[in-house]
């Protein structure tokens, strides 16, 4: 059984096509398994042409209604650096921000009809709300784990590396086995490992304090 809490809320934030809703399909299933409740809701807006998408996870031996209130997440994991900022207002002070620090770059702005802010402003902003920011370059860990494709699957396990997530680390390799055919289940479990272990390390040296990997 997983360790008892009442709510935990957990976004998920990215870019269409970087498998935002992946990440919570196998945290609900992880939940579901290790004997919490869970309710979730997700907004796909322009998924498929690179625009936002957000999915909003609750788990705990409490939880009821499908989205947290403002002021409410513990924990937002973006996949997509400024997409942190379309979020901010679900973040307290105690709230936990991990993010790749990998830009996507809207067609507005290579275009030039907007802008797009540097990792430092996003990083100032933040800050303000909460000093927990935890930055890692999640596309490099998931080419050292053998794709480039499991980027999401990183970011999965910078959320268990956040140390707030009260699921069994063995619940969550069981699942992505039973996602993922043969090799490619493979090189997930060890894309999940690196971003659990990249979190662990920036959290232990520097959640008190924010940082940046």
């Amino acid at each position: 059984m997983a360790t008892r809490i009442k709510e935990l809320n957990i976004i998920i934030a990215g870019t269409g096509g970087q498998g935002v809703v992946l990440i919570s399909e196998i945290l609900g299933h992880a939940a579901v398994r290790d004997g919490l409740r869970v309710r979730g809701s997700e907004v796909l807006g322009m998924a498929q042409r690179g625009g936002p998408v957000f999915s909003n996870i609750r788990l705990g031996t409490e939880v009821e209604a499908p989205m947290n209130a403002e002021g409410t997440c513990d924990i937002l994991a973006a996949l997509e650096p400024s997409e942190t900022l379309r979020y901010i207002q679900y973040l307290n002070k105690t709230s936990i921000v991990v993010f790749n620090t990998r830009k996507v770059i809207p067609a507005t702005v290579t275009l030039g009809k907007s802008g797009y802010p540097a990792l430092d402003q996003i990083e100032a902003k933040l800050g303000k709300v909460t000093a927990n920011l935890i930055g890692l370059d999640a596309l490099d860990l998931a080419e050292k784990a053998g794709s480039r494709q499991s980027v999401n699957v990183v970011m999965l396990g910078t959320i268990f590396g956040s140390g707030r997530v009260p699921l069994k680390i063995e619940t969550a390799n069981a699942i992505i086995r039973e996602r993922f055919p043969g090799k490619v289940a493979d090189i997930n479990i060890r894309a999940f490992r690196l971003g659990l272990e990249a979190a662990r390390k920036a959290s232990t040296s520097s959640v008190s304090g924010g940082s940046s990997i």
